[in-house]
């Protein structure tokens, strides 16, 4: 389990791909601090589990669906990626709970600055879109946002300056794609209302969880 708040950036190294698997290696310092074999890094958002470590890079594996589900496999040496631990029992929870499973990918659709902020605006693949609330919580490239605005088939989140010096979301342009991953919240509620008979095509809202009885 992660919180969506970013530690530090990292380096690609090398990623030897291998038939449908690959072996990524990844320059780092904040991350190596008490690393041990096994242990679970979120790289871009998405939890690997690392295979081996040096003084100042680590190696995870990373599988065939982790290839084709998210934007790992388009990581090249020299590339920079999001890197979070996970959360230790008794951590701070600054950002939301994010499980580092990424639900889809979703491009970039437009940039622009207002104020001292900047505002992306993604698409919203049919599996997530359904979970995306006003001002609830979304992942991207596991950094921990607020949903900002809403409309048929696409998502807003306001990047601020922090976010924007401290994560790769600052120096991404329009069309890149961005690994998505829901709030878990929005899925669990998702899928009682599914037992409950309702359909998952229904947005979800915060009148529609009052309605319901779930807030």
């Amino acid at each position: 389990m992660f919180t969506g708040l970013v530690e530090e950036k990292g380096l690609v190294r090398s990623f030897v791909k291998g038939g449908p698997s690959g072996f990524l290696t990844i320059e780092a310092r904040r991350v190596l601090e008490g690393l041990e074999e096994g242990d679970s890094i979120a790289v871009n958002g998405v939890c690997l589990t690392v295979t081996g470590f040096d003084s100042c890079a680590f190696t995870v594996d990373v599988m065939a669906e982790t290839l084709e589900k998210t934007n790992i496999g388009l990581l090249a040496p020299g590339a920079v990626v999001n890197l979070e631990r996970a959360l230790k029992i008794g951590g701070r929870l600054g950002g939301h709970f994010v499980t580092g499973h990424v639900d889809a990918t979703g491009a970039i659709l437009s940039s622009r600055p207002r104020g001292i902020a900047v505002e992306l605006w993604i698409k919203a693949p049919p599996e997530v879109e359904s979970f995306l609330v006003p001002q609830g919580s979304v992942a991207l490239d596991g950094v921990s946002l607020t949903v900002a605005d809403l409309k048929p088939g696409a998502f807003m989140v306001s990047l601020i300056p922090h976010t924007r010096e401290k994560t790769t979301l600052g120096s991404k342009r329009v069309g890149d794609l961005l690994n998505i991953e829901a709030d878990i919240m929005g899925k669990y509620i998702s899928y009682l209302l599914m037992r409950r008979g309702i359909g998952q095509s229904e947005r979800i809202t915060p009148e529609f969880l009052a309605e319901h009885g779930f807030i």
